[in-house]
């Protein structure tokens, strides 16, 4: 492996670790919907961490070849087909997924990761800094749906002007 390894990537996170599935984290527990506690993710990961390791994962594998923008947008589509697939003909979910059994919560979580992963990755294809993106969205959506203005209402923000 190369020195990726060594100095960015945190000492905690190990590139060959196995990672606790999403109902084993400590935050994520089968939690009911009277549950008081909220939902928080884990610390674990940043996406620039999600980033490197990712990178170094298809380095590795000498995969950059065939990893430009629009080929990891196709993969990335398909995965997003394959969580699709997990809610298809369930009819309306609540939330927390609380009619799903372990075994499907689980698939959700791979697929969602699948998801993210491909996402960041064609973020770093594309030299786009997904945390300042995310940041500067937020921003204009706050410009966009005033919360004095929409509260309550689910229109396009076309329709409050």
């Amino acid at each position: 492996m190369s020195d990726i390894n060594n100095s960015s990537i945190p000492k905690q996170i190990k590139l060959d670790a196995t990672f606790p599935s999403v109902l084993e984290n400590e935050h994520n527990t089968n939690a009911s919907n009277n549950d008081v506690h909220e939902f928080k993710f884990s610390n674990e990961l940043s996406l620039e961490t999600i980033r490197q390791i990712q990178q170094e994962f298809c380095k590795e594998r000498n995969w950059d070849q065939y990893h430009s923008p629009r080929n990891i947008l196709l993969a990335l589509v398909g995965e997003v087909g394959e969580l699709s697939e997990i809610f298809q003909w369930k009819g309306e979910v609540k939330e927390g997924l609380p009619d799903f059994s372990k075994k499907e919560k689980d698939h959700v979580g791979q697929e969602m990761s699948d998801v993210l992963i491909y996402l960041i990755r064609m973020a770093d294809r594309c030299k786009i800094d997904l945390s300042t993106a995310v940041t500067d969205k937020i921003k204009q959506n706050k410009l966009k749906y005033p919360a004095d203005k929409v509260f309550g209402k689910s229109e396009k923000y076309t329709e409050y002007d």
